[in-house]
């Protein structure tokens, strides 16, 4: 039985549902997955037998694939949180991890492209871990 997932943008003009399993989950460390979470990594699920539904905002989703690449993004218009879109002319669905509303059901499978790293990206399990923002 496949499951359904609810998600969202961080202001919430952006909503929707995602009915279907991932297949993958990735850690990606490329430059480029860097550059557009502007964080040490992106957290992707990928599925391709997922179904995307969007319940609110579509009009408010833009897409940007890095010209000559095949790097996509989709982004809400208004908060620039990420979303899902489709890759490989349809036959792929790409969910931010943290896009998602709903609990994430499988654990990532591996960090990729670690050889391109930022070089701050090391040994981060052995800092401090706060509950809240540091007083």
């Amino acid at each position: 039985m496949s499951q359904k997932f609810t998600g969202s943008c961080l202001c919430g003009e952006v909503r929707f549902e995602i009915k279907g399993d991932f297949e993958n989950f990735y850690l990606c460390h490329c430059s480029r997955c860097r550059k557009d979470t502007g964080s040490a990594h992106a957290a992707n699920l990928f599925s391709s037998t997922a179904k995307l539904k969007w319940l609110a905002g579509e009009d408010k989703v833009t897409v940007f694939t890095l010209p000559s690449t095949q790097h996509t993004k989709a982004f809400c218009s208004i908060c620039g949180s990420a979303l899902p879109n489709l890759q490989m002319d349809g036959d792929l669905l790409v969910v931010p991890a943290g896009s998602l509303d709903s609990d994430v059901p499988i654990s990532p499978n591996a960090h990729i492209f670690v050889s391109s790293k930022a070089n701050w990206d090391h040994d981060l399990e052995k800092l401090p871990m706060l509950p809240e923002l540091p007083a």
